[in-house]
């Protein structure tokens, strides 16, 4: 995919792996707002290291593991130890 002739790059299941992201799903459903982190080495086995992880590529594949509901949104964090202000000072490495 390119915007302006410029290359987009679009996350991988195997990318956040090895980026060490953390994937959170929170439910919408205003009785529920259950959230739980996502495995992504169980992602990857469903769904295959090369696939799609953007938020538009799994938010329709998940579904409330409380209340069953397809009204989930996803929270992308990066590991802590390797960004810096996330409580860990990079520039010290």
């Amino acid at each position: 995919m390119a915007i302006g002739g410029a290359p987009v790059a679009r996350w991988t299941v195997q990318g956040l792996i090895d980026a060490r992201m953390q994937l959170t799903a929170f439910c919408h459903n205003s009785r529920c707002h259950h959230n739980q982190a996502l495995d992504l080495g169980k992602i990857k086995a469903k769904l295959r290291p090369d696939a799609p992880a953007m938020a538009d590529d799994l938010i329709p594949k998940l579904k409330c593991a409380r209340c069953g509901g397809k009204a989930v949104g996803l929270t992308y964090t990066p590991d802590p130890n390797t960004v810096s202000g996330m409580g860990a000072d990079v520039a010290k490495r």
